[in-house]
């Protein structure tokens, strides 16, 4: 893919990686949920993490910002060691903007507010200031025109761009994003994928993690097949997405992008399609 490169601001030579994710584990309990995850992203790439429910995905981008603590391993971003237990952990963060399934928005606080309060208090910000880069931002994600609106007033799709808006708005180097569809309605999902994709051909790096097969092949530099816990397969989209090398990976394509495809537990296909119970005759006609 052609894009330009980010030219975000940091203390990194030109060919180390945004993002460096050495030797992960994390476990709650006895769940190992994350078993030694090996991982660059750089500078300006977009990397989308795909793979099952519960394979670790959601995890590892909370690992990247340390809103989960990591149970060993090592994460640095912009050069700076996260997991280092002198880090300055608030002002590496200030480096990472993130956007969740769900929007956050505060729901007695105008659109506006939403973006500038962030700002103020973390920032440290004046006003003026604050305002001119929240306009700003919702320009970018196409709601000038919703400044004065409340949370409740807007569709789950502009409530999403809405959140994107005020992570930008904290001059991030890196954005990750949390399946950031999977709570919008169908038709509503475009709205926000379109804004993703301005922001990838603008140069952000962005880690994303997603369902959305389509996004993923068009937008992504890499996608990375996640399952139990581990890396399976990574490499160009194109190639990940339409022509997997591992059997896991094109069994899970095959179940996402041919949903009808897949036969429910204890039940066969009829010659017509129709699935019956293994081993149940079929009803006599008339009955």
């Amino acid at each position: 893919m052609s894009r330009t490169t980010g030219t975000a601001g940091g203390t990194m030579g030109a060919d180390r990686p945004e993002i460096e994710i050495r030797g992960l584990h994390k476990s709650f309990g006895d769940n190992h949920v994350l078993r030694g995850i090996d991982l660059d992203v750089a500078r300006g790439e977009v990397v989308c993490v795909i793979g099952p429910s519960g394979s670790g995905k959601s995890t590892l981008l909370r690992c990247v910002n340390l809103l989960e603590e990591p149970s060993r391993g090592r994460v640095l971003v912009g050069g700076t060691e996260l997991t280092d237990p002198d880090v300055d952990i608030d002002a590496a963060r200030r480096r990472i903007g993130m956007v969740f399934q769900q929007f956050n928005l505060f729901p007695h606080v105008s659109v506006t507010g939403n973006l500038t309060l962030p700002q103020r208090r973390v920032l440290g910000r004046g006003k003026a200031e604050a305002l001119a880069v929240a306009r700003e931002n919702l320009e970018r994600v196409g709601l000038a025109g919703k400044a004065d609106a409340y949370p409740a007033q807007l569709s789950g799709g502009q409530q999403q761009r809405v959140a994107i808006a005020r992570a930008l708005s904290m001059g991030p180097e890196v954005m990750l994003f949390d399946e950031p569809t999977s709570a919008l309605d169908p038709e509503l999902v475009g709205e926000v994928l379109s804004v993703m994709r301005v922001l990838a051909g603008e140069g952000m790096t962005m880690m994303v993690v997603t369902h959305e097969m389509s996004f993923a092949r068009e937008v992504a530099d890499r996608v990375v097949f996640m399952d139990g816990g581990v890396v399976v397969e990574q490499g160009p989209a194109e190639q990940v997405v339409t022509r997997p090398a591992r059997e896991r990976t094109r069994d899970f394509l095959n179940r996402v992008l041919d949903p009808a495809a897949v036969r429910a537990p204890g039940v066969q296909q009829d010659d017509d399609g129709r699935g019956r119970e293994d081993g149940r005759p079929d009803a006599p006609a008339g009955g």
